[in-house]
């Protein structure tokens, strides 16, 4: 596929960044557990759900990374090996340390779907074919900044999901979660993905990587603002200095 053509599925994720935002504004979407609700059609096991939506992401992106006369070169390997740590931990670890007997609507995961296939495609085939990597791309600034903010947002997500996992153990219904990004903001895990593809697109360098950090924002950002109605209209005793998203500011 010439270079030009490859370019108008770049544009199409940040159309998809656009709309994602904007419907967000007006509907929060029912992956399960403290949003789940009726009329969104038939629904499968949440566990269910993430395995296969996000399984594409990881799988195909391999597929594609593969094509591409770059493929074996250091630099795009280890992009390689950045974005399977994340989504082999997301499809295929996530889903099975999953406590919440919730469901999703199939409609949702096949939107997922769509959505993973087209930026497995879109990653893949920058890092591994229209990119240029060379190994002293490794001294370069951008490439430790992105990879420090890609570790560190991938740490906070993870130990965002655990505590949120500890907090079921007892079977007691939800709770207020405290302790780690808690303490600053109602949804780390959502912010922890967000420091994570901006790192992405930073270490990159691409046009790729910025469009799926701004669709990660523009699909986190509003569900995290959904989250902090929730837990304040559920719970009267929530920290009240405990902002949705940017600790301190938003």
């Amino acid at each position: 596929m010439p270079e030009g053509a490859y370019r108008w599925f770049v544009y199409a994720e940040l159309a998809l960044a656009a709309v994602t935002f904007v419907a967000l504004q007006f509907v929060v979407a029912p992956y399960g557990g403290r949003h789940g609700r009726g009329g969104w059609g038939p629904t499968v096991p949440a566990r269910v759900g993430w395995l296969v939506m996000e399984a594409p992401a990881s799988v195909l992106f391999v597929v594609f990374y593969l094509l591409g006369s770059h493929r074996w070169e250091p630099v795009p390997l280890l992009f390689l090996l950045l974005w399977q740590v994340h989504y082999v931990y997301r499809a295929f670890v996530y889903p099975f340390l999953m406590r919440s007997g919730s469901r999703m609507p199939v409609l949702v995961m096949g939107l997922a779907i769509l959505f993973n296939v087209l930026n497995a495609w879109v990653n893949a085939r920058w890092i591994s074919e229209y990119g240029t990597y060379p190994v002293a791309w490794l001294a370069d600034p951008r490439f430790w900044i992105g990879a420090a903010l890609f570790a560190g947002g991938l740490t906070l997500n993870v130990r965002s999901d655990r505590t949120l996992r500890r907090l079921r153990r007892t079977g007691d219904g939800y709770r207020i979660p405290a302790g780690g990004g808690f303490r600053y903001v109602s949804s780390p895990n959502y912010l922890g993905e967000m420091i994570e593809w901006t790192g992405w697109a930073v270490a990159t360098w691409s046009l790729a990587g910025t469009a799926f950090a701004l669709y990660t924002i523009a699909n986190l950002a509003p569900r995290a603002f959904a989250n902090q109605r929730w837990y304040r209209e559920t719970f009267p005793d929530y920290p009240p200095e405990r902002r949705a998203l940017l600790p301190f500011l938003l």
